[in-house]
C-alpha cells in the first residue's frame, strides 16, 4: 500500500533529523551503521526519506545517536 503525502513527509523529516544528529555527532553514516548494526545503504535510505522502518530499527539508531526522542521527530 503506497504512503500518503503525509506519511511520506514524515519519513523525510525524521531522516532529515537523523543526518542533522548524525553530523552535529561528527558520526559519518558508515558509523552510524556499523554502530546500530545496519546496513549503509539503510542509512542512506533512512536519511533520504525512502524508506519505512521498523520501530526497533528507530530505537537502534535513536541509542547510537543518543539524543532526545523529540530531535527525532521535530519538524
Amino acid at each position: 500500500m503506497p504512503l500518503t503525502k503525509e506519511a511520506a513527509g514524515e519519513l523525510r523529516t525524521f531522516g532529515a533529523n537523523v543526518r542533522r544528529e548524525r553530523v552535529a555527532k561528527g558520526m559519518t553514516q558508515e558509523r552510524l551503521a556499523e554502530l546500530a548494526d545496519l546496513n549503509l545503504r539503510t542509512i542512506q535510505k533512512i536519511e533520504a526519506g525512502r524508506i519505512n522502518i521498523l520501530v526497533t530499527t528507530v530505537i537502534r539508531i535513536h541509542r547510537v545517536l543518543d539524543c532526545r526522542w523529540s530531535n527525532l521527530f521535530r519538524e
